[in-house]
């Protein structure tokens, strides 16, 4: 992914209090919009959100983070991704030809069409 795709990860003030300082270095903030945690990738498989971060060491090496919290914390998951046909931003719609002709027929064997002897 790059710098424009994941996922922004939003968590309820209860947990984000729960959390205290250990998950403010992880925190991204805009004004007037409450904290989130931007996300390489996610896993919502299990009692564990399991969040994988792109950052870099005290030496500047890149490095990936994993942060786990449980699921109940989280309030909301948004895609970040920067294709033009996610979420509720304009979509290109094409012509779909009608339900009858998008299925095409299945061939005829030759076995189908002869009696059984």
């Amino acid at each position: 992914m790059n710098g424009t795709e994941g996922y922004a990860v939003f968590f309820f003030p209860q947990a984000l209090e729960a959390l205290g300082e250990a998950i403010k270095p992880y925190l991204m903030q805009a004004d007037k919009a409450e904290p989130w945690v931007l996300c390489h990738q996610i896993d919502t498989a299990g009692a564990l959100l399991e969040m994988t971060l792109q950052g870099h060491n005290a030496e500047g090496a890149p490095v990936e983070i994993e942060l786990m919290v449980p699921n109940s914390m989280v309030r909301m998951i948004v895609s970040a991704r920067s294709d033009e046909v996610f979420g509720f931003s304009p979509h290109r719609f094409t012509k779909v030809a009608p339900a009858a002709s998008a299925i095409p027929a299945a061939p005829a064997t030759e076995a189908a069409g002869k009696p059984k002897a």
